[in-house]
């Protein structure tokens, strides 16, 4: 496309949205071409931030006449180059961050894309209620790149991923028409249900501009526990005894190995150590009720879960000040990591049967394959899902190991596969994992996929090259 009709879409878009929110700067566009982990960086007409849906829809539709591409951005906290623009326009949802209603009788909240999910959580305790939806970056991710990427966090054992705590969207399409599916109905089958179309879709299929999101019941109590344990097996065995008796007020069973809560005693500021031992693996547990029992229950239930030998050894939190600091200890994990040095990142997930025997295979296997290596593998045990990080070895250069990310690949998504797991759990596939679908996904679902793609963007101008690996393409 020439330049003077790069220069016309521009001019199109200042004279709606105003100068101020067409950002062509380079310092200003700088923290909108790359995410967190640096791993791509890529370029841009623009950044624009429209003010609501009618300018998003504009945006869009200019685009789309233009033949230009764009991506759509929240808090831009993903980590698989998702987010990353390949030259055409950035659209920015910052702005779009209101809430628009809260309904404690029906127990939702309406929200637009560009809220920050720690609002979202604030404004659901204002009214006497829960979001649930926890993660790590809540203080600076949005909403709709929550939703784009069906976020999962350290909630979904008991409430569900992303997917599950909506009830209905707004969104614009790749032609610019606006699709306003903000119903707030417990059932609903009249026709295909499209939201979940949009959710996960990582802003392929269209552009999430509001969401109306399900609430839950405040818990009246919550206990939380870090517990010292033998192996992946018994942490295993431990999540079983909790569910059986605790049911549905087991709200989280965080995985650490030995490792992990070394390195964060090592970096992390303020950290304590929670246990007087060393323990081969860890857990992190909390459980949650309407009543004011949750104390007694984890206490209960951890008591009988040492006299079976379940557990070597156990600390419930006494405040909720020392429940934060305990959860400090599992959410500053992914942070303190680079301080050990370059890390090689999976975010795979089994059955949750399967997690102990993944993470001897997969461990085994990386440790013969570069004798050294540092498997750092943690995450959500009680959901499959497990972040199986590798750490450079000790005196290694960075780059080495770097270059040995496709290698580690092969081993680690290979077991998964094996094991009928899914290399892409909750961090989505963006452009790290689009090509690696090439191997692993069924041959049908990605032709699905690509038709799904080619119905509701034919001119390919939505996060083009994201997700969907192109017709021909090698699975290498």
């Amino acid at each position: 496309m020439s330049h003077s009709s790069h220069a016309d879409l521009l001019d199109a878009l200042r004279g709606r949205l105003g100068a101020a929110h067409v950002l062509t700067a380079a310092d200003a566009m700088a923290g909108h071409l790359t995410e967190t982990r640096g791993l791509y960086r890529g370029t841009a007409l623009a950044v624009v931030r429209p003010a609501d849906t009618e300018e998003v829809a504009f945006a869009v539709r200019a685009c789309a006449q233009a033949h230009v591409p764009l991506v759509a951005q929240g808090g831009n906290t993903g980590l698989v180059g998702g987010g990353v623009p390949a030259g055409g326009i950035v659209l920015s949802l910052a702005r779009l961050d209101r809430v628009r209603s809260v309904d404690p009788v029906d127990a939702t909240m309406t929200v637009e894309a560009g809220c920050i999910l720690a609002t979202v959580q604030e404004r659901a305790e204002a009214a006497g209620l829960l979001f649930p939806l926890s993660l790590a970056s809540e203080g600076s991710c949005r909403i709709g790149g929550n939703l784009s990427t069906n976020a999962g966090g350290t909630a979904v054992l008991a409430y569900g991923n992303a997917r599950d705590l909506v009830l209905g969207l707004e969104v614009v399409l790749a032609d610019g028409r606006v699709w306003n599916g903000l119903k707030a109905l417990r059932k609903d089958n009249a026709g295909y249900d499209l939201k979940q179309l949009f959710i996960g879709s990582e802003g392929t299929l269209g552009i999430i501009t509001a969401a109306v999101l399900k609430l839950h019941p405040r818990p009246a109590s919550t206990a939380t526990a870090f517990v010292g344990l033998a192996s992946a097996r018994d942490a295993l065995a431990l999540f079983t005894h909790l569910r059986g008796r605790a049911g549905g007020r087991l709200t989280a069973f965080e995985y650490m190995p030995r490792f992990g809560l070394e390195i964060v005693l090592r970096h992390a500021e303020g950290a304590v150590r929670p246990l007087a031992g060393d323990h081969a693996a860890y857990a992190l547990v909390e459980v949650a009720s309407e009543g004011p029992e949750a104390g007694a229950l984890l206490e209960d239930l951890l008591g009988s879960a040492l006299e079976a030998n379940l557990a070597e050894d156990a600390v419930l939190a006494s405040s909720g000040a020392q429940a934060a600091a305990l959860w400090g200890l599992r959410e500053s994990l992914s942070e303190v990591q680079r301080r050990e040095g370059a890390s090689i990142k999976h975010d795979v997930s089994v059955a949750v049967s399967r997690v102990p025997e993944f993470l001897e295979r997969a461990s085994a296997a990386c440790e013969a394959a570069l004798p050294g290596v540092r498997v750092c593998a943690f995450g959500h045990l009680g959901d499959g899902n497990i972040h199986f990080n590798l750490t450079q070895p000790v005196g290694m250069e960075a780059a080495a190991f770097l270059a040995r990310w496709s290698d580690f690949n092969r081993i680690v998504h290979d077991i998964v596969h094996a094991m009928d797991g899914s290399i892409a759990a909750e961090h989505g596939v963006g452009l790290i994992k689009r090509d690696e679908l090439l191997r692993y996904k069924d041959p049908v679902a990605l032709d699905l996929m690509r038709r799904l793609k080619a119905a509701l963007d034919p001119d390919g101008i939505l996060n083009p090259g994201k997700v969907v690996p192109p017709e021909g393409s090698d699975p290498g």
